[in-house]
C-alpha cells in the first residue's frame, strides 16, 4: 500500500488544527504550474482544504522575478557590493533590493529563533564594531561624539557575541554605544546559550552592569525587630557568572599596552583555565567589514537607515552560521591519509559553525537559507 509523501510543507491556514505543523500527513500535492524559475507545485491540506503554493512563507513568494536573479542580488549584498552597483549591473531598483533584503532578514530571524537555542558554550566573547548611519555625527550627539540612546543616526555600533569554540555568532545588535545596547546584546545572548558561560570583552564599562542585570540573584535581609521599614533586597551577581576584560591602551591609533582585568568569578575562571582574549570576535569583525558594504571604511555605501543595517547584519549572521563553511572547522574525511592524498582528490569535510555546534547536520545551500520552514517552537521536540 502506498503511503502519502511528506513534502515538508506546513498548512498556512491559522484556523486549521495542523497550522504550521510539518510532516503530519495532511498535505498533498495536487497540481504543478510553470514559472520563470521552473516547475512549482501546489499543495492542499486534507483537513481544512486550504490550497497554497510551494513558495508560500519563503523569500520567493509572489515574486515575478526569476529566483536565480533574486539569489544573485542577495548574494551580492553579502559580498561588499553597494546598492547602486547592484542596480547598475542587474537592472534592479534599490527599493526592490531593499524589499528582498527585508524578506531575507525576516527569514534569517526565523532561522535564528528556531535553531539558536540552548547552545552549550564554555565562554563568550563580546565586542562592538564602529559604524555610522546617515551621518558620522548625530544632531543630538554628546561632546565625545557618541549618539544618544534615542537617536537612530550618527555613530551606530554593531554589537556581537561570539562563541569561539564553534566560531558561532550567537547574537548581533545595531545601536549606539550605551548601556541599553549592551544590555540588549546580553539579553539576546542569554536566550541562546544554555546556563551561564564565561564572558570576555574589551574595557567598555557598560558590560559589567549589563551582565549583572541579566545574570543575578536577589539578596534579602532578615528583619531586625527594630522600628522602621526593612532593608530592600539588592541584586548580586549570579554565583556562576565569570567575567574578565582585556583593556587596550592606544596612543595615536597604535596599541601601546594590554591589561587583563578579572571583574567577576576569579576562582571559577582559574578552574576552567581559559585565556582572557577577544581575538576571535575581533577577527569576525574583520570578516564582517569585508562582507557588508555599509561597514567599509571611507566609502559612500553607508546605510541611510538603521533598520537596513540591522537587516544586513541579521541576514549575514544566518548565512555565516549555516551556509558558509569555516576552514578552521573542517575535518579530514574518514579513511583518508592526508600526507598521501593527491592534490586533486578531496581530503576534507567542510563544516559550518552551526554544524560544529550540533545545530544542523549539513552545509546549507543559499536557496535553503531563503526557503527554510519550521514548526512553532512549542511544537518542536527537544532535539529540534
Amino acid at each position: 500500500m502506498r503511503k502519502p509523501k511528506d513534502w515538508g510543507q506546513p498548512c498556512p491556514n491559522p484556523a486549521c488544527d495542523h497550522y504550521k505543523l510539518i510532516n503530519r500527513g495532511n498535505v498533498k500535492s495536487i497540481a504543478t504550474y510553470e514559472t520563470q524559475s521552473g516547475k512549482r507545485r501546489i499543495f492542499q491540506c486534507n483537513l481544512c482544504g486550504e490550497q497554497f503554493a510551494e513558495t508560500r512563507d519563503t523569500v520567493f513568494y509572489d515574486l515575478r522575478t526569476p529566483e536565480e536573479k533574486v539569489m544573485i542580488v542577495l548574494k551580492l549584498l553579502l559580498c561588499k557590493v553597494e546598492l547602486t552597483a547592484i542596480s547598475f549591473a542587474l537592472g534592479v531598483t534599490e527599493e526592490t533590493t531593499l524589499e528582498w533584503l527585508r524578506r531575507a532578514s525576516e527569514k534569517a530571524e526565523e532561522i535564528n529563533q528556531n535553531l539558536l537555542r540552548d547552545v552549550k558554550v564554555t565562554h563568550v566573547e563580546l565586542d562592538e564594531l564602529w559604524s555610522f548611519v546617515l551621518r558620522k555625527r548625530s544632531a543630538g550627539a554628546q561632546a565625545h561624539g557618541e549618539s544618544p540612546e534615542e537617536s537612530s543616526d550618527g555613530r551606530q555600533w554593531v554589537w556581537v557575541s561570539f562563541a569561539p569554540e564553534f566560531r558561532l555568532v550567537l547574537a548581533t545588535y545595531v545601536g549606539p554605544r550605551t548601556f541599553q545596547s549592551a544590555l540588549k546584546l546580553i539579553q539576546m545572548t542569554a536566550l541562546v546559550v544554555l546556563g551561564v558561560p564565561v564572558f570576555f570583552s574589551d574595557g567598555f564599562s557598560s558590560y559589567l552592569p549589563a551582565l549583572i542585570e541579566v545574570y543575578h540573584q536577589w539578596k534579602t535581609f532578615a528583619r531586625t525587630g527594630k522600628r522602621g521599614r526593612p532593608k530592600n533586597p539588592v541584586k548580586e551577581p549570579h554565583p556562576d557568572l565569570a567575567y574578565a576584560q582585556l583593556v587596550k591602551e592606544k596612543q595615536q591609533g597604535r596599541l601601546k599596552s594590554l591589561t587583563k582585568r578579572v571583574c567577576l568569578g576569579a576562582e571559577h575562571l582559574a578552574t576552567l583555565g581559559l585565556n582572557i582574549s577577544t581575538s576571535y570576535v575581533e577577527r569576525f569583525n574583520l570578516t564582517l567589514r569585508h562582507a557588508l558594504a555599509p561597514l567599509t571604511r571611507k566609502c559612500l555605501g553607508f546605510c541611510k537607515d538603521r533598520t537596513h543595517l540591522r537587516r544586513r547584519v541579521t541576514f549575514y549572521q544566518a548565512f555565516y552560521n549555516f551556509a558558509r563553511p569555516h576552514q578552521s572547522l573542517r575535518l579530514p574525511l574518514p579513511g583518508v591519509d592526508l600526507p598521501e592524498v593527491p592534490r586533486f582528490q578531496r581530503k576534507w569535510q567542510p563544516r559550518t559553525p552551526g554544524m560544529a555546534a550540533g545545530l544542523t547536520d549539513h552545509v546549507w545551500s543559499f536557496r535553503e537559507l531563503l526557503t527554510a520552514k519550521f514548526e512553532p517552537i512549542h511544537s518542536q521536540s527537544i532535539s529540534g
